[in-house]
């Protein structure tokens, strides 16, 4: 990899490049107007070979992912977010809202199945506050104890503590009581204001959204961070999102991993913009993993990309897949995603690490590792 980095610098980058890729190779944190030069000048190749000099100075060819599924209570939801094919109205003819028994007969059925972390968002529904939620998890223990429990984006979080008539503070605090490990980066979308409220104008603010993890850091809840991109959103405004996202990072040190996630055109009512190419794909794992230097992680959530464009991502700063899944997920597969039955093995996803010559290492929530599955003895006889 250097020897590649060292044959692009000699081909005299121009354009501010040259001294952008200079200020990388030597660990300096780069601008938002040097970010924003990558995404508007800089070639796709450039880019993958400064983001894997970077991924590989953080982990080598280790390449993480964890025994996971979701539960997704409710698609009812009280907004009506633009980019969304998920959201639907009581009454709705595919609308769920699955009781308690049947979310806790749900989790009784990954009991004897080795999983480590249960992920838990949906629709912010009008009726259900931080009590009935909080109850749900501490059930979810109950029946498997060791499981760690990642839930409830910041829009779900905040109308369920305000619903419960507490402050985000006593309700994170009340809910870290009641079981919950960690949130995940969900609802962010985009943070500039006008583009924001072009997509999603009822939705929580940007700043609610990074109050309530900061608040969730301060805790010792940690969390992951996300964007929505690939809509009518510029490289500006992804560079604003991402500085947003660096600054409270330098604050708290919270933040787990970053996970870029790609508007799909399906069912919505942004349909008529399409969607962004794999090549911007790949520049946008590529520049985001360059820009948030003090983020650890860097994910490709393998059902909204597909495993081909994941397995290339890893090569453009991505050192994370995300888990098994085993197709408890609706959110993408509602969108227009390919795989329309998100799941794989355990060796499904080693095999599919190890095809680009990394390293699977199966992780905890929190990256501690579990098992090294690039050694023979290591993988599961199915």
């Amino acid at each position: 990899m250097y020897s590649n980095i060292e044959l692009v610098l000699k081909n005299n980058l121009g354009n501010g490049l040259q001294k952008i890729a200079e200020k990388i190779i030597e660990g300096k944190r780069i601008s938002d107007e040097e970010g924003l030069l990558l995404f508007e000048k800089g070639e796709l190749g450039l880019l993958g070979a400064l983001a894997n000099l970077v991924r590989e100075r953080k982990h080598g060819d280790k390449t993480y992912f964890n025994r996971n599924f979701h539960i997704e209570p409710t698609n009812i939801c009280i907004y009506n977010c633009k980019f969304c094919s998920y959201v639907r109205k009581t009454g709705d003819e595919d609308a769920w809202e699955y009781s308690l028994d049947q979310i806790l007969g749900k989790v009784s059925s990954y009991k004897d199945k080795n999983v480590t972390e249960v992920h838990i968002v949906g629709g912010v529904h009008p009726r259900r506050d931080l009590h009935y939620y909080g109850n749900m998890i501490t059930q979810i223990k109950k029946i498997i104890p060791s499981i760690h429990v990642k839930a409830f984006t910041a829009i779900e979080l905040d109308f369920m503590i305000k619903k419960a008539h507490v402050s985000i503070k006593e309700g994170l605090m009340m809910l870290k009581e009641y079981g919950l490990d960690s949130i995940p980066g969900g609802g962010a979308e985009i943070f500039d204001q006008e583009i924001r409220s072009q997509v999603c104008d009822e939705k929580s603010s940007a700043d609610m959204w990074l109050n309530i993890h900061r608040e969730a850091h301060l805790a010792g809840i940690p969390s992951n961070a996300t964007i929505l991109y690939g809509h009518i959103e510029k490289y500006k405004h992804r560079i604003d999102h991402m500085r947003r996202l660096r600054e409270l990072q330098d604050e708290t040190g919270m933040f787990n991993t970053y996970i870029p996630l790609k508007f799909r055109k399906e069912n919505n009512k942004l349909s008529h913009i399409g969607e962004v190419t794999t090549i911007e794909d790949l520049k946008n794992y590529a520049v985001s993993r360059l820009f948030l230097d003090n983020f650890d992680h860097l994910k490709a959530y393998w059902p909204m990309i597909g495993k081909q464009t994941t397995q290339l991502s890893l090569s453009f700063g991505v050192d994370d897949v995300d888990g098994t899944i085993d197709d408890s997920t609706k959110i993408y597969s509602m969108a227009g995603v390919e795989d329309k039955s998100p799941t794989m093995s355990i060796n499904e996803l080693a095999d599919l690490i190890m095809e680009v010559n990394r390293i699977p290492i199966e992780r905890g929530t929190l990256y501690n590792v579990i098992r090294d599955y690039s050694q023979p003895e290591q993988i599961e006889q199915n």
